[in-house]
């Protein structure tokens, strides 16, 4: 398994160095004290891990996350605890070290990784509980009911945990699946991710003010990567 570390402080990249030689099978490709180094290596290689740190100058851990289209898995390093709920609203975040760094969490962490590794490999890209029918409908699994709902009818997807809660013109929708999983089945003209934690259609926004959209009652924020592309859909005077 390929890795990279991102973290700003030398003496942290230096431990993380050390435990990772602790581990067979687990190969450090190089290493980071920024994320925009990161950045132009990720755009011109593929590796399996990354150890992130949260806090560094300019760029955050998430900030980072935000930018990669599709990042590999990703353990979190830093010595805050406040960020942990956060953390794993991303689908790529598989575990969430607090500094100072044990071997044995550090293995717990690293089989972590290795299992979703091996789920990612063996899991098809379509989930049982979201099965479209057409271009304008599809079906989601809830009390093992299949229920129809127009994709038109969509107004927003909120990711809440394990789970996505779908809001549409007459009714919301809590089913068990990711952002990730339902934007792969609905049109990418119409959809958008504005937010790590939500999807929005596009033809139902309200108002647009600072960095949030009002779309029914609901004001979705909008994330300052994600701004410039909900920008250039729409059709400004």
């Amino acid at each position: 398994m390929t890795s990279i570390i991102i973290d700003d402080e030398e003496t942290a990249r230096t431990i993380l160095g050390q435990l990772c030689s602790n581990i067979n099978g687990l190969d450090v490709i190089d290493e980071f004290s920024n994320a925009m180094d990161a950045i132009k290596f990720l755009n011109k290689n593929e590796i399996d891990l990354i150890f992130l740190d949260i806090h560094m100058p300019d760029f955050t851990g998430f900030d980072f996350i935000q930018t990669l289209k599709n990042p590999p898995k990703i353990i979190l390093i830093t010595s805050d605890k406040n960020f942990a709920i956060e953390a794993f609203e991303y689908e790529c975040i598989v575990d969430y070290l607090v500094k100072p760094l044990s071997l044995p969490r550090f293995i717990k962490a690293i089989n972590k990784a290795k299992s979703f590794k091996i789920e990612s490999q063996e899991t098809s890209t379509t989930s049982p509980n979201i099965n479209v029918s057409s271009d304008r409908e599809l079906f989601v699994n809830i009390d093992r009911r299949l229920i129809k709902i127009d994709i038109p009818t969509i107004k927003l997807i909120e990711a809440k945990g394990d789970y996505i809660l779908l809001k549409t013109d007459s009714q919301n929708y809590t089913v068990h699946s990711t952002l990730k999983k339902i934007v792969e089945k609905l049109p990418d003209s119409q959809f958008l991710k504005v937010h790590r934690s939500y999807v929005i259609n596009t033809s139902k926004i309200i108002d647009i003010e600072d960095n949030s959209v009002l779309i029914d009652r609901d004001v979705i924020p909008v994330s300052r990567s994600n701004r410039p592309e909900l920008m250039r859909r729409l059709n400004l005077l």
